[in-house]
């Protein structure tokens, strides 16, 4: 049976504005970030009304996707199951930092993390590989405990980078061509072990364009 999750990216946080790392660091919401996050409540709600049920909302235990997940639980009236293994990839000692200081702070380990190399872990982080996994056995059990259902996971950037490299087959190292929008609505489903993506990136419930998870600053 089909198990249909909305992935959802955190709204915005200050340090998404300056393209800090935040990795595990409990960064809440900033005031557009608590904005976006009851403009997509109450599309979820609408969609609700009008047949498109949900019948559980999950979320990374990281304060700001608990934040953006919070409104639809109460506008649903659903509890908010919280998932340690949603959250954001670790960082280790990158969090905290943007690119540039991480490139004069760890020279040696910025230019291996700019390979792409899949096994490449900040220290004390995690690799991409590592995290990877980490997602995927975080959402199995979800899939498994609502076979025929449709559910919410609010999570972060990287945990929807994850999911789509696995529904579409894409190496860990591949350039991302895609965005990982914050508040973004992306429609996965899965069946049999395998995952489709139904839609990706959809932020029409807000009022103005949503950033990318992305390091890169805009100059």
């Amino acid at each position: 049976m089909t198990t249909q999750i909305l992935f959802i990216r955190h709204g915005e946080t200050d340090w998404n504005r300056i393209k800090r790392i935040q990795g595990h660091i409990d960064i809440p919401l900033a005031t557009t970030g608590l904005e976006q996050a009851q403009r997509l409540a109450r599309r979820i709600a609408n969609e609700a009304k009008q047949g498109a049920r949900l019948d559980a909302i999950y979320s990374s235990d990281l304060q700001r996707a608990q934040q953006t997940a919070q409104p639809i639980a109460e506008m649903l009236g659903l509890p908010l199951q919280l998932r340690e293994g949603l959250r954001e990839r670790s960082y280790g000692a990158f969090q905290g930092h943007d690119s540039d200081e991480i490139a004069a702070r760890f020279p040696d380990e910025h230019a291996h993390w700019q390979t792409r190399d899949p096994g490449f872990a900040p220290p004390e982080g995690e690799s991409q590989r590592v995290f990877y996994h980490r997602v995927l056995h975080a959402v199995e059990p979800l899939v498994a405990a609502h076979p025929g259902g449709r559910i919410a996971c609010v999570a972060h950037g990287g945990v929807l980078d994850c999911v789509r490299r696995f529904a579409c087959a894409l190496p860990l190292d591949a350039p991302r061509d895609y965005a990982l929008l914050n508040t973004s609505v992306n429609v996965v489903d899965f069946d049999d072990g395998k995952a489709s993506i139904v839609s990706w990136a959809d932020v029409s419930h807000l009022d103005a364009p949503s950033a990318d998870d992305s390091f890169k600053k805009v100059l």
